[in-house]
């Protein structure tokens, strides 16, 4: 039975609580110690009666020897890391296995909760559910504790205790035969099991979800039972038990000759006076002091491991099981059946009217320990009004980039100079690209392209006063006029994945000096079409509007119109002229380079079809 003392701890004042425990008997040091404790003192005593009155001089000076010995290679035992070590681990697995036993309550909660019904039928189920839980977990204590083993020894013993039946004992007893060498603490569980799924069928339990929960409960209770036997199946290794207790019991046995009183002209090695250097003589004491408080303290700390390394038996802080297995009983019968769907009436509380008490009332003898709310460990700082102000960090939008980036060609984050923008990154070079990262200088334009329309409108909003064919802000272009605008545009996607395109920064042709190119079979400058009014095709009717152009301004036409019959039809990944007699309508849809790797197809309106 587990020796408890919390209570005469509960307060520390005056010398401490802890001195009053030092007195008691029941699961104290003394009575694991005495035995050994009897045997080092004794066969200390023996060997020291041998010393001073039997043997002589010479046998002394030989004793003397063996003892100084012995104390010298005694001290290199490590019995404190050793020790220590191994009683942390016991300790540790001694609660853990406390925390394993399952305890019947919560299951006996769910029962009573989801399996309806006052009739017989439905107590019934109750009542052999628990009754099943009980039997699996006392079926499991006999087989991990001495106690419960000596109470329930056979299957008939819990027959007769009421916590088996009969058939059900035939049923375990057929098993045994057809199978055995395993232990059945899981049929009961078993059977539980299926009286949950027969009484969902019946209607008792009303949702599948309820049934889910049950048979999660009786799981988690099966494998508690079944670490239990797994904590009694594997132990700690034995031979670290086995180096423990040669490490503490060696270690005293050369104490009992090391520690021995020696006449001063017998010892060896004496200690000196620095001062005088007269010779120190050693105290004979005669009866060990500070030995034998040595022996309590390593030999009491191996008995404290020995005693809780099998929580289960018989030692005075072993669990009792034998009450275990008769309160979970009465409990879960009283939770399913004497508590099952009953309730105290429901009245109006106390505080009905005030909502919530201020506070609870105190006794006479009580209010003495009236406390204040705990305080915080901040709540003593203070900090000024200069300090308190809010300081908003600068942040820059994708979208604003954009506009800035359309409305000056600038292509460097605001207050970032000759840097990337805020937020930017370094974009891997396309295998197919004719130029490498490392050409990007620091007027790399990023805009964002959601459509093809969207450049289309880049295409036809440049501007076409600077003769040399220049963008104001790219500079270096190396791109020649016969290549077109887009044809080292690289997408990417950015988190609300809109198309976010990068343009070298490169000089780019404007459209003047695209459809002012010579012709290849005659040599001369194409002469721009008159231009074509297209009815309801503007440049408003584009899925994206250009950001500089006001509300009252008047829409733009497409002009020149892209698709002229004269304008020169080159694919520029194989560099293949389609000739001029091609008919446009068929071909509804013209080559534009919109990745600067591929080419995709895009739809022409009908309007600029049927002009031509």
């Amino acid at each position: 039975m587990t020796v408890s003392y919390t209570a005469e701890v509960a307060t520390c004042k005056g010398f401490g609580c802890f001195l009053k425990l030092l007195f008691r008997w029941e699961g104290s040091i003394y009575k694991l110690v005495w035995p050994d404790l009897f045997f080092f003192l004794g066969s200390y005593f023996s060997l020291s009666f041998l010393y001073r009155f039997w043997l002589s001089p010479t046998h002394q000076r030989t004793f003397a020897q063996i003892a100084i010995f012995c104390e010298k290679q005694g001290s290199l035992i490590p019995v404190s890391f050793v020790l220590g070590f191994y009683v942390s681990i016991v300790v540790t697995r001694w609660w853990d296995q406390y925390k394993t036993i399952p305890w019947p309550d919560a299951t006996a909660l769910y029962v009573t909760a989801s399996i309806h019904g006052q009739d017989d039928r439905g107590r019934l189920q109750r009542r052999t559910i628990m009754r099943y839980c009980c039997l699996s977990l006392t079926m499991c204590f006999t087989l991990i504790s001495p106690r419960v083993k000596k109470r329930f020894p056979t299957l008939q013993h819990l027959v007769d205790a009421g916590l088996m039946e009969e058939s059900e004992k035939n049923v375990i007893d057929g098993l045994n035969l057809s199978v055995p060498g395993y232990s059945k603490t899981w049929l009961p569980l078993i059977w539980a099991a299926a009286i949950v799924t027969r009484a969902r069928k019946e209607g008792k339990i009303q949702d599948d979800f309820a049934v889910k929960t049950l048979l999660d409960e009786l799981n988690k209770f099966r494998a508690q039972c079944g670490l239990l036997i797994s904590y009694d199946w594997i132990s700690i290794p034995l031979v670290y038990t086995q180096v423990v207790t040669l490490a503490v019991y060696t270690y005293f046995l050369s104490c009992i000759m090391g520690r021995q009183y020696l006449k001063p002209d017998h010892r060896l090695s004496t200690s000196q006076n620095t001062t005088s250097g007269d010779t120190i003589e050693e105290i004979d004491l005669i009866f060990p002091l500070f030995t034998t408080l040595q022996f309590f303290f390593y030999m009491g700390w191996l008995k404290v491991a020995e005693s809780l390394v099998n929580p289960f038996g018989d030692d005075d802080d072993d669990f009792e099981l034998n009450w275990l297995v008769d309160r979970n009983l009465q409990v879960s019968y009283l939770i399913v059946d004497e508590m099952h769907h009953e309730h105290p009436e429901l009245v109006k509380d106390q505080y009905w009217d005030s909502v919530f008490p201020l506070q609870l009332p105190y006794t006479i003898g009580s209010e003495q320990f009236r406390e204040i709310p705990p305080a915080h460990s901040t709540d003593r700082i203070q900090i000024s009004d200069q300090n308190s102000l809010i300081r908003t960090p600068p942040f820059l939008k994708i979208d604003d980039l954009a506009e800035s980036l359309d409305g000056h060609g600038s292509t460097t984050a605001p207050g970032r100079s000759g840097s990337r923008g805020l937020g930017w990154r370094e974009r891997p070079t396309s295998f197919r690209s004719s130029w490498s990262g490392s050409s990007l200088g620091e007027s790399d334009r990023v805009s964002r392209a959601g459509s093809i329309s969207s450049v289309f409108k880049r295409i036809f909003s440049r501007d076409k006063s600077d003769p040399s064919g220049r963008v104001e802000g790219l500079s270096g272009s190396t791109t020649t006029p016969g290549h077109f605008l887009l044809e080292d545009v690289i997408p990417e996607l950015d988190e609300n994945m809109a198309t976010i395109t990068s343009i070298r920064n490169e000089r780019k042709p404007t459209i003047a000096e695209i459809f002012n190119q010579p012709d290849a079979k005659n040599d001369k400058p194409y002469v721009s079409s008159t231009k074509i009014d297209i009815p309801g095709v503007s440049v408003r009717k584009t899925r994206n509007i250009e950001e500089n152009s006001s509300a009252s301004a008047p829409p733009k036409l497409l002009s020149p119109p892209l698709w002229a019959p004269n304008f020169p039809k080159t694919n520029h990944k194989n560099e293949t002229t389609l000739s001029d007699e091609d008919d446009l309508e068929s071909t509804s849809t013209a080559r534009v380079n919109t990745t600067g790797i591929g080419y995709s197809h895009v739809p022409i309106p009908s309007e600029v079809v049927g002009a031509f």
